[in-house]
């Protein structure tokens, strides 16, 4: 997206009644908004678009007839790196918690106000940009034989093969990637990867790490890429290298 366009929004909600007036709101703001009314048809706008798509950022009812919000996310967690807030009117602790495990980078409870909505929207947009490299930063992190190219958030096994991450997945990575051997406590690691909404994940970071750990450790019941410093944290125990993208 260049600093001139709009960020592009993918809205999927069944609910045409909430789904139209909200993107005829969400367009006076600023933003370019696709509708799809089911996880079906939001697939296919996903797919008209390519692997790389053209969204900045995906919208998702979690109850819709057919494929659920929740199956979708998945679905984008494997196939891309893209931002995604819930929006649903089932609010309970327990949902938001496992909407956030899955992958998502923020829930809204419904009904909400839009502009709370839009608040969201841009903080998403801005710690997504935060975990980012400089548009001119091409290098790879290399750790262990992974490599993690953080233009294309695109993470690469000892042989090769991409392995999907979330977004919160990227910037949890990123930010061991960056702090090698360093102990990171919760309070940080919550800060820099979900920054205003840690109070939601305070519970769920542990799993976030978790679920990294399933990726890229030989045993994730025994890590040894990302320890626990018990007491203190986690740690990357792993040297880590830049390496340009024209020699990888």
């Amino acid at each position: 997206m260049s600093d001139t366009s709009p960020t592009r929004l993918l809205l999927v909600d069944d609910e045409r009644s909430l789904r139209e007036p909200l993107a005829d709101y969400l367009v006076r703001q600023g933003f370019a908004v696709t509708q799809a009314g089911t996880a079906a048809e939001a697939r296919s706008r996903l797919a008209e678009n390519g692997p790389e798509g053209l969204f900045d950022l995906v919208l998702l009812d979690i109850m819709m007839p057919g494929e659920d919000g929740l199956s979708l996310c998945r679905h984008l967690i494997e196939t891309r790196s893209l931002p995604v807030i819930f929006i649903t009117a089932r609010g309970e602790s327990t949902d938001r918690i496992v909407g956030l495990e899955i992958g998502a980078d923020d829930y809204v409870v419904k009904p909400f106000d839009p502009r709370e909505l839009v608040a969201r929207i841009r903080s998403v947009l801005r710690r997504s940009a935060r975990g980012a490299p400089p548009a001119d930063d091409n290098d790879l992190y290399v750790f262990e034989n992974w490599r993690l190219d953080p233009l294309k958030r695109r993470l690469l096994d000892p042989e090769g093969a991409v392995v999907a991450i979330s977004s919160a997945e990227f910037r949890l990575l990123m930010a061991f990637l960056e702090h090698p051997r360093q102990v990171l406590d919760r309070d940080r690691l919550l800060d820099m990867v979900q920054g205003r909404e840690a109070h939601l994940f305070d519970r769920a970071i542990d799993n976030q790490i978790s679920r990294l750990r399933r990726k890229i450790e030989a045993d994730s019941r025994n890590p040894e890429i990302i320890q626990t410093v018990w007491g203190g944290g986690y740690m990357l125990a792993a040297d880590v290298t830049r390496q340009s993208t024209a020699t990888a």
